[in-house]
């Protein structure tokens, strides 16, 4: 994801942060830069962090709910993107369980969307500029107070596929660390001098889209370094290091969330987000502690693993090189920023995959964990979180963001708001309806 950075999501065992952020050959995180305002209407306290000991800030308990059903429609194996995967209408926007508080929070950050939604080209293959440009002027002259109106009127809800989604959750996590170096603690890298990225759709239509990270070796371009050997010093004279982290289990999940805040002694703070990647694969390794029996009962979130790296620093330490993708970073101010280059809000903001997705575009979740319910606007991107109605949501900086999105798992069905009129418009276009879906109506609890 970016919050310029990482993205990825938690397997259903690993909660939202193994996954989140997975960084793929040339794909690079992305995840917000700093930390972000107050939520609106999903409760997510930030303290600065540097009051909160956050090593060891548990995971928040969900509050269950009975997810909607989806549409009868059935999924389409190996599509490439909504298109291809099918759509079909979902229930009549009026009838979706919108609070008000969330919807003025979803509004406000839809707007920060619209520039970019009127004039990207959409890889899902669901709608054009011209079909956003009604609801973004509305959007523009829509009170917060009037925002459930808002989305009622002027969008739609169609199903990607048989509409069956998972979301996991991801932060803006903070470490303890220094500007120099101290026992124990392991080097921030920024972006090395040798890496390089190639765009294979430069080389062949046939590729395009598809890029690959590597260095120069005598006339050869090879794989980049991996985590083994970056940690073993390989990037020395290389790689400026931007500082030091104090704890290397946090340094790994801070990679993977793509940005934090890096805590210093003097009590200033450090802003680092996602500058490139070392084009390795990602592992998730919460899979791999789960195969090898290694997490007993509540160790699934990423507070248990955390732990457990801890108290096995040796093996922990080889699990994680396991994972050979390295983040590389860069340092920031400003908001938290997206895959759209655009400010990021906790509460409001899910990565999702493009092109099942239009980025910027609102989608309504019905999870079976409360917060993970309502409108979240589709605003960055991640390595892990690929397919129809995968998402990953933001949940800002501080403790109890980290609490959240640690043990954030929930399933449920998934609805892309589009513009009214963009299925017909879809449909006109040559668009096939998916499954055995069509008609529009109400929607009942999936048992």
């Amino acid at each position: 994801m970016t919050i310029a950075g990482t993205r990825a999501g938690w397997s259903a065992l690993a909660g939202a942060v193994l996954l989140a952020g997975c960084v793929g050959p040339g794909d690079g995180p992305q995840r917000p830069a700093m930390p972000s305002t107050q939520p609106v209407g999903r409760p997510v306290t930030r303290t600065p962090a540097r009051d909160v000991p956050q090593l060891h800030v548990p995971v928040r308990q969900p509050v269950a709910s009975i997810p909607m059903a989806g549409m009868p429609a059935t999924a389409t194996p190996g599509a490439t993107n909504a298109a291809a995967a099918g759509i079909v209408p979902g229930p009549a926007a009026a009838t979706l369980p919108i609070e008000a508080d969330q919807a003025a929070q979803a509004l406000a950050a839809f707007r920060i969307s619209c520039p970019s939604l009127v004039r990207r080209n959409d890889a899902s293959g669901l709608t054009t500029g011209a079909d956003w440009q009604p609801a973004c002027a509305a959007a523009a002259q829509t009170p917060p107070a009037q925002a459930a109106a808002f989305f009622a009127r002027w969008f739609e809800p169609v199903q990607v596929g048989d509409g069956r989604a998972f979301a996991t959750g991801y932060y803006i996590p903070e470490i303890p660390g220094s500007l120099g170096p101290r026992a124990g603690s392991a080097p921030i890298y920024a972006r090395p001098s040798d890496l390089i990225d190639v765009d294979l759709g430069t080389f062949s239509p046939a590729l395009a889209g598809k890029k690959v990270r590597g260095k120069v070796k005598g006339s050869n371009l090879v794989p980049y370094d991996d985590r083994t050997a970056i940690e073993g010093g390989s990037l020395t004279g290389r790689a400026r290091v931007l500082g030091y982290a104090d704890d290397p289990v946090e340094l790994f999940f801070l990679q993977v969330q793509g940005s934090g805040l890096v805590r210093l002694p003097d009590g200033d703070v450090l802003r680092i987000g996602y500058d490139s990647q070392n084009g390795r694969d990602y592992t998730g390794i919460g899979a791999l502690m789960k195969s090898r029996g290694l997490l007993g009962p509540g160790q699934a979130s990423m507070q248990g693993i955390v732990a457990w790296l801890h108290a096995h620093p040796d093996e922990g330490r080889a699990i994680m090189r396991e994972n050979k993708s390295y983040v590389f970073f860069r340092e920031l101010s400003g908001p938290p920023l997206g895959a759209l280059g655009l400010p990021v809000s906790g509460g409001a903001t899910v990565a999702a995959d493009p092109a099942f997705v239009p980025l910027g575009a609102p989608i309504f979740l019905s999870m079976d964990r409360t917060d993970a319910n309502g409108i979240w606007i589709a605003q960055d991107t991640g390595g892990a979180i690929k397919g129809a109605n995968r998402v990953d949501t933001f949940w800002g900086a501080g403790a109890d963001a980290r609490a959240i999105a640690g043990g954030m798992s929930a399933r449920g069905t998934a609805f892309v708001l589009l513009p009214v009129g963009s299925y017909d418009r879809w449909i006109a276009r040559g668009g096939a309806a998916g499954g055995a879906g069509g008609a529009r109506g109400g929607s009942t609890p999936r048992p």
